[in-house]
């Protein structure tokens, strides 16, 4: 069964983000991701990952959501080689970057171009740096209103037109499930594509049991495809922390 990573953004949130890389570890689960680095005290995660010997499988580029931004390219490229200087020092090969809210004044398609350009450009800094940049779709119908990349067909028309093996897509099955469904026929259909799934119960982004999605059944047509990357947590708990991921846990078991 696919490996899970916990994104410690959505847990444990009272706690300094280092200190929650040990109940991680202490759970059993065999990594980690967390969003920006830029308001994170690094020295201390790198600090916790080495007393842990936990792995960072996932961080978020900085500036986020800036793909789309009209003259962005040179802000694009100096966070790409500051976000890897980063994601090395942690050990972390997989970087996610968001596209940004469209702009209503001008064609989609020129939206598309500049968004292909600028990730060709920061694609080639993370293969030189041997990283995988995962492009995330999000959901425009209860959580990101306004966002650009909503589908995964859309989101494999991008990572083709970039043509880069270090860019792939970020399948969040939550917003998936959400904007489109059909997740089991689009995770297998696009899998070549995809290196980092999210999950989260839908609807109201909480635990995996008790939604309308078969997390279990997600998990293992995940499985079936071969995948070796992770599938990262990031939900928000009802239950207490603990408890909430040894029952996520218990999905891969």
């Amino acid at each position: 069964m696919p490996r899970l990573s916990v994104c410690i953004e959505m847990f444990w949130r009272d706690l300094p983000v280092a200190e929650r890389i040990p109940r991680v570890a202490a759970l059993g689960y065999p990594a980690f991701e967390f969003w920006g680095w830029k308001n994170k005290d690094i020295p201390k995660v790198r600090a916790a990952v080495d007393a842990c010997g936990l792995p960072v499988a996932a961080l978020a580029f900085e500036p986020g959501g800036s793909l789309i931004r009209r003259g962005a390219q040179a802000e694009l490229v100096q966070g790409m080689r500051d976000t890897a200087a980063i994601a090395q020092g942690l050990g972390c090969r997989t970087v996610i970057i968001t596209a940004g809210n469209r702009l209503d004044d001008e064609p989609d398609e020129a939206s598309r171009r500049r968004v292909v350009r600028h990730l060709a450009a920061v694609g080639r800094i993370a293969e030189d740096h041997g990283l995988t940049l995962v492009l995330e779709p999000l959901n425009t119908l209860v959580d990101h209103a306004g966002y650009w990349l909503r589908t995964m067909a859309q989101a494999v028309d991008i990572v083709e037109g970039v043509g880069s093996p270090a860019v792939k897509i970020l399948m969040d099955l939550y917003h998936q499930g959400i904007q489109e469904g059909n997740v089991i026929n689009n995770l297998t259909a696009y899998i070549d594509h995809i290196g980092h799934f999210h999950a989260a119960g839908l609807p109201g982004r909480h635990e995996l049991v008790g939604g309308e999605q078969d997390y279990r059944a997600i998990l293992r047509a995940i499985d079936a495809t071969g995948y070796s990357g992770h599938v990262g947590l990031e939900y928000r708990p009802l239950l207490d922390p603990e408890e909430s991921l040894r029952q996520a846990l218990s999905l891969v078991e």
